[in-house]
C-alpha cells in the first residue's frame, strides 16, 4: 500500500468521523475552504499513526484534499468528483471510482466520506440516524467529542475493530 494513499484516505475518513460533532448548523456554502491539522491512530496488530496539515475545499460532490507536513511539503493530494477521484502523492498518480473505494484501499475497509463536509461543520450526516452523547454525539459507530468544538479541537474513536482515534483542530474554529 502507497504511503501517500493511506494518509489520505486516514485523513479523509478521520475527519469524517471526527467531525461529527453537535448540534445541527446551517448549510455549509458551496465551494468553502476548511484547514487545519489532523492526527490519525488506527490501532492493532500493525498500529499506524500519522499527523498533518490539512485544506480541504469544496464538497462531497467535487473538491480536493490536500496534506502537508509541518514545514508545507505536500504528502498528497485528492481530487474528486462525480466521475472518479484522483489522488496524486509520492508514489504517483492513482484513480479511483469514488471516495469509499480510495478509503478501502487505504485503510482496508470502506468508510462514508461523503459525510466529511457534514461533520466538519458540527453536524451529523443525514444519511444516518445520530444519537446524542454528553460530550456530542454518535453515529455510524463513532463518539464523537465536541465539547471543545468551540476552541477548534473534534475527536472521534470508533471503538470496532480497527479502532481508530482521531483528533483535528481546524485553524478558523466557528
Amino acid at each position: 500500500m502507497r504511503r501517500g494513499c493511506a494518509l489520505l484516505a486516514a485523513a479523509c475518513a478521520a475527519a469524517v468521523w471526527l467531525a461529527g460533532c453537535a448540534g445541527v448548523g446551517p448549510p455549509a456554502p458551496q465551494g468553502e475552504r476548511l484547514a487545519g491539522r489532523l492526527s490519525v491512530r488506527v490501532e492493532g496488530d500493525a498500529a499506524r499513526n500519522f499527523n498533518a496539515a490539512f485544506e480541504l475545499e469544496g464538497s462531497s460532490e467535487s473538491g480536493q484534499l490536500s496534506l502537508t507536513t509541518p514545514l508545507g511539503i505536500q504528502l498528497a493530494r485528492a481530487d474528486w468528483s462525480p466521475r472518479q477521484v484522483r489522488l496524486r502523492s509520492g508514489d504517483g498518480e492513482r484513480l479511483y471510482p469514488d471516495l469509499e473505494s480510495l478509503a478501502e484501499d487505504a485503510l482496508g475497509e470502506r468508510v462514508p466520506l461523503a459525510a466529511l463536509f457534514d461533520w466538519l461543520h458540527a453536524r451529523p450526516w443525514p444519511g444516518a440516524p445520530s444519537a446524542a452523547q454528553p460530550q456530542g454525539f454518535s453515529q455510524l459507530g463513532w463518539v464523537v467529542d465536541v465539547s471543545r468544538r468551540a476552541e477548534g479541537w473534534v475527536e472521534a474513536r470508533r471503538a470496532a475493530l480497527p479502532v481508530v482515534s482521531v483528533r483535528a483542530k481546524l485553524d478558523d474554529a466557528r
